[in-house]
Order: structure tokens, then C-alpha cells, then sequence
């Protein structure tokens, strides 16, 4: 089985998904980042996964993008705190996308609604809980069909950064594992 991981930011979700898949069947093909410079580039080097950096119009066109997909072959593409739209195009070609989204949707989620600025929102909403949604991708911001979710207390003296920090633990404890329970049942049934 063969996963490829689009991602924008630090890339601390990435490296769990690798390296919970390190001595199985299961591999990372490629890395994809349209954040040039984010920490998840060097992340990705420093496990001797193949990134691939895009910009917008790369994006947009697909010329570039849609060809290393497609030769990849993905079974899966995982979004791990990749922050653009993906496109009816690539879903139509690759229809097993998941994404990890940092609040218990549909709560706090759509456009906009990423990172700190969800946080921000779970505190000054003062919500008594928060969490991670895992979700299958459509064409619409954090629509998807929910596959898994995940809560932790959110208390009256929280911080946005403590929310967070909250919620990382979630994504740690949980994402890989879904990741791999949604690859078994792909195998099953392609």
C-alpha cells in the first residue's frame, strides 16, 4: 500500500504517519508541500521521503501535480495540515482522501477555520470540549463524511495555545492508526 501526505505547516502529523508505517508494507511515496520553506521540507529530507513543493498556479493548472500523482499511484492521499481546497479534478482521479481536522466538525470548521485560528475560536465560544475530526476529502471545506473523532476537555482557564496543545496530542495518539484502519479497508475493498 502506498500513501502520499500534502501538508503545509510543520509537519508533525507527516513524520507520525511515516514513521508509524516504518518496517511494514505500507510506505510514504512523496511528500507534497506548497509551502516553500515550511518546516515540513526538512522533516521530510531528514526521513528520506521524496518531497515535491508546488506553488499556486502549479496547483491550479494540475499539469505537474496530476502527473507525479498519477505515476505515484497512490492508495491514499492524506492531508495533514495541508491548508488548500483540493480540487474535483484530482478527487475524481484519486477518491481516497482523508484530512485531519483540528476541532469536532462540523463545529469550527470551513473556510478559514485552520491551526490556531480554530483554537481561538474553541475558547472564545467556550466550548467544554474540543478534538480532532479525521473526514473523507470532497470538494467542499471539512464537508467530508466523518470517519473518526476524538474529544479532550476544554477548561474555562484554557488558552488557545493549551486547546492546541491538546489537540496535537489527539492527532499523535490517533491519526496514524486511523490512517491505517482506513488503508485495511481499502485493501478489502478497493
Amino acid at each position: 500500500m502506498k500513501i502520499v501526505i500534502f501538508a503545509s505547516g510543520s509537519g508533525s502529523n507527516a513524520e507520525n504517519i511515516v514513521n508509524h508505517f516504518n518496517g511494514t508494507d505500507t510506505s510514504v511515496a512523496a511528500i507534497f508541500c506548497n509551502v516553500a520553506g515550511a518546516g515540513v521540507i526538512q522533516r521530510a529530507e531528514r526521513l528520506g521521503i521524496p518531497i515535491v513543493v508546488f506553488n499556486k498556479q502549479e496547483w491550479q493548472s494540475g499539469d505537474r501535480i496530476d502527473g507525479l500523482l498519477q505515476d505515484m499511484n497512490p492508495n491514499l492521499i492524506v492531508l495533514a495540515g495541508f491548508l488548500w481546497r483540493f480540487p474535483q479534478r484530482l478527487l475524481s482521479q484519486f477518491p481516497h482522501v482523508v484530512n485531519v481536522h483540528p476541532a469536532l466538525l462540523p463545529k469550527f470548521g470551513g473556510k478559514g477555520m485552520y491551526g490556531m485560528k480554530v483554537h481561538e475560536a474553541v475558547v472564545e465560544a467556550k466550548e467544554f470540549e474540543s478534538g480532532i475530526t479525521i473526514h473523507w476529502v470532497n470538494e467542499h471545506y471539512d464537508e467530508g463524511a466523518i470517519i473518526f473523532q476524538a474529544k479532550c476537555q476544554v477548561q474555562p482557564s484554557d488558552s488557545a495555545q493549551n486547546v492546541a496543545d491538546k489537540i496535537h496530542q489527539l492527532e499523535g495518539e490517533h491519526f496514524p492508526r486511523i490512517v491505517e484502519e482506513v488503508l485495511k479497508d481499502i485493501e478489502q475493498n478497493p
